[in-house]
């Protein structure tokens, strides 16, 4: 078999027309690098494309320094706020609307005669008013109504007491609301916001509280008075029907003159 000589030759002269190529085109598609020689022999080169891409990777690298230290900014001032929302109201109203609470049931609690009870509120009826009213001897009805009587004058006083005591406590309640009004202007965070708004609402069932003792203290006197009033007209129609029973009626008998 015999081989053609031009073969090997033309891989070789492909070769050197793209290395001659290559040399024509590299001035125009890059700048060369330029030698620098120093007395002691020494040579740096420089590469001015070399060198923008260096500066332009640390003005990449700078820009992301500068996003990390932004992010760490705002990380810390999240946590800052974070603390100022966590943090707890200075003031607290609850020991002094607990004292007017308890000053208010103490006043309900020291109620005389007939106490704020079902148990001892049905018994009493039971015995002294209503139908019980007119039972019993002419004594025993006139001793039931002094004491129903005085039932409704303590339960009038006990009123006034009530009322007394919830008017005590309009001060107080003035000056905790402007404490809290102060605060709540003064919160730096939802966490006080939220706690002066509570205490401001725990400041306004206090004085429901407060209402409500003084409505149920007058409600009791009324009705107390009302059931002596009825009790009153039961014992009078007993009195009237014992005054107007003759017993057997009139029976004739033999009369005797003196003398006889």
């Amino acid at each position: 078999m015999t081989r053609n000589p031009e073969r090997p030759a033309r891989p070789r002269k492909l070769a050197a027309a793209l290395m001659a190529s290559a040399l024509v085109l590299t001035p125009v598609i890059s700048t060369p690098a330029q030698a620098f020689f120093f007395g002691g022999g020494g040579r740096i080169v420089y590469d001015p494309r070399n060198h923008a891409e260096n500066i332009l990777s640390a003005a990449r690298a700078l820009e992301q320094i500068n996003n990390q230290i932004a992010q760490i900014q705002n990380q810390a001032q999240m946590l800052m706020n974070d603390a100022l929302n966590l943090a707890n109201l200075p003031h607290s109203s609850l020991a002094q609307l607990q004292d007017a609470i308890g000053e208010t049931q103490r006043l309900l609690a020291d109620a005389q005669s007939l106490a704020f009870d079902v148990a001892t509120i049905e018994q009493a009826f039971t015995q002294d008013y209503g139908a019980a009213a007119a039972q019993g001897d002419f004594n025993a009805m006139i001793a039931g109504a002094r004491e129903r009587w005085e039932t409704s004058v303590a339960g009038f006083e006990d009123a006034l007491r009530v009322q007394a005591g919830v008017v005590g406590n309009i001060d107080g309640a003035r000056t905790q609301m402007d404490a809290l009004i102060r605060e709540s202007q003064g919160a730096v965070g939802a966490l006080q916001v939220a706690q002066a708004g509570n205490q401001l609402l725990a400041l306004q069932s206090t004085q429901i509280a407060d209402l409500t003792a003084a409505i149920a203290a007058q409600n009791r006197a009324e009705a107390l008075e009302a059931a002596r009033i009825a009790s009153a007209e039961a014992q009078g129609r007993e009195n009237l029907a014992r005054f107007l029973d003759y017993g057997g009626g009139y029976s004739p008998g033999t009369v005797r003159l003196f003398g006889e």
